[in-house]
C-alpha cells in the first residue's frame, strides 16, 4: 500500500513587534485579552499665596491640606504646624511660592484655648486615649493658680510619646502604638500665658501662649501631676499664630462651598506670611544683583536682622541685614512670579 504523505500547513506567525498583536495572540488561544486604558494625570495649576484656615474637629493637619489642594488644583501644597486631629482652629496653609517662606510661622509664638479635665490621666493626655487611672480632685481655685504658675515661664518640657517626633526615622507614635517607651530629652519650651478662664467641677477652660515646640497636652498632664489628680486635655482650639488670629481664617466647609474664583480671592499674597518684618526697598539696579543672588549695600541697621524686600510694589523675597548695611538674600520669589 502506497502512503502518500500530506504537506502540513505551517501555523501562523504572530510577531511581538507587530500592531495589535497581542490581541490577536490572544483570540488565536481563545483567550480574551483586555487592554487597560492609560489613567490621564491630573494637570494641577501654578497656585501662589497663603490660605488661613480654619480647621474642622477630626481631621488631621495633612488631610486638611490635601482637601484644600484638590480644591485649588494647585500643584504645590505646604502647612506651617500640625495641629492634632482632635484639635480645631488656625492652621496656615501655604500654596506655590509660599511654601519657601513657611518657617517663619513654624517658628513662631502660638495661642490656645482648651479644656481640661482633672482626675483622670489616659494614655496620650487628651480624651483620645485609654484611661489609665482616676483619682479625686481636691485642688482648690487657688491650688489650681499656684500650680499653673509654676508652669508659667521658661520650663523643661518632655515630649509625649504620642506625636510625630522622630526616632531614628520613626514616629514615636509608633512605637506607643507598639507598647515600646523611648526616652526623651526634655526640651526648653516657654510659656508665657497659662491661665485659668472657668472652672466647672474638675472641668478647666483655660488659655495658653507659648513658644514653637509647645505640647498643650503635655502641659495639661504636668498640671495634673502637679495637683496630685492627674488631667488630660479634652478640647483644643488654635486661636493665634505668630501675629494672626482666627479673625483672617476660612472655615473649610465655608471654603468648599466657594467657585475656584472665590476660592482664588480667599488667599493671602506670598508675603501676607511676613508682615512682622521690616521692609528694604530696591531700585532697578541693585534689584537686578538681588533676584540674582548677589548681596547689596543698603541703609545701615541691626546686624542679622531679616527683611522683607521690595522693587516698587514687587515682593522680591527676604534678605538678612549684616554688618556694614550689606543685604544678603536669604530666601527668593522665582523670577517668574515676582
Amino acid at each position: 500500500m502506497k502512503v502518500t504523505s500530506r504537506k502540513r500547513t505551517a501555523s501562523p506567525t504572530l510577531r511581538p513587534d507587530t500592531a495589535g498583536s497581542a490581541h490577536r495572540a490572544a483570540a488565536f488561544s481563545g483567550i480574551s485579552c483586555l487592554t487597560k486604558a492609560p489613567q490621564r494625570r491630573i494637570q494641577r495649576r501654578v497656585v501662589d499665596g497663603v490660605l488661613f484656615l480654619d480647621k474642622p474637629v477630626g481631621l488631621t493637619s495633612n488631610h486638611a491640606l490635601q482637601k484644600a489642594r484638590r480644591l485649588l488644583n494647585a500643584a504645590k501644597a505646604g502647612h506651617t504646624g500640625t495641629l492634632d486631629p482632635m484639635a480645631s482652629g488656625l492652621l496656615p496653609l501655604t500654596f506655590g511660592e509660599a511654601t519657601k517662606f513657611s518657617q517663619t510661622l513654624l517658628d513662631a509664638d502660638k495661642g490656645y484655648d482648651a479644656t481640661v479635665l482633672l482626675g483622670v490621666t489616659t494614655t496620650t493626655a487628651d480624651a483620645e486615649g485609654e484611661v489609665l487611672a482616676r483619682a479625686e480632685v481636691r485642688a482648690s481655685d487657688a491650688e489650681v493658680e499656684a500650680a499653673m504658675a509654676r508652669l508659667r515661664g521658661e520650663i523643661e518640657q518632655v515630649p509625649p510619646m504620642y506625636s510625630a517626633l522622630k526616632h531614628h526615622g520613626k514616629a514615636l507614635y509608633e512605637y506607643a502604638r507598639a507598647g515600646i517607651e523611648i526616652p526623651r530629652e526634655p526640651r526648653r519650651v516657654t510659656i508665657h500665658r497659662f491661665e485659668c478662664l472657668g472652672r466647672d467641677g474638675d472641668s478647666l477652660r483655660i488659655r495658653v501662649a507659648c513658644s514653637k515646640g509647645t505640647y498643650v497636652r503635655t502641659l495639661a498632664s504636668d498640671l495634673g501631676a502637679l495637683l496630685g489628680c492627674g488631667a488630660h486635655l479634652t478640647a483644643l482650639r488654635r486661636t493665634h499664630i505668630g501675629p494672626f488670629a482666627l479673625d483672617v481664617t476660612t472655615p473649610l466647609a465655608d471654603f468648599e462651598a466657594l467657585s475656584l474664583e472665590e476660592r482664588d480671592a480667599r488667599l493671602a499674597p506670598v508675603d501676607a506670611l511676613l508682615s512682622h518684618m521690616g521692609v528694604q526697598l530696591l531700585d532697578e539696579v541693585r534689584m537686578r544683583s538681588f533676584t540674582h543672588g548677589q548681596s547689596v549695600t543698603v541703609e545701615e541697621g541691626t546686624a542679622g536682622v531679616l527683611l522683607r524686600v521690595y522693587h516698587d510694589e514687587r515682593f522680591l523675597g527676604v534678605g538678612t541685614l549684616t554688618e556694614g548695611g550689606v543685604l544678603v538674600p536669604t530666601r527668593l520669589m522665582s523670577t517668574g512670579t515676582q
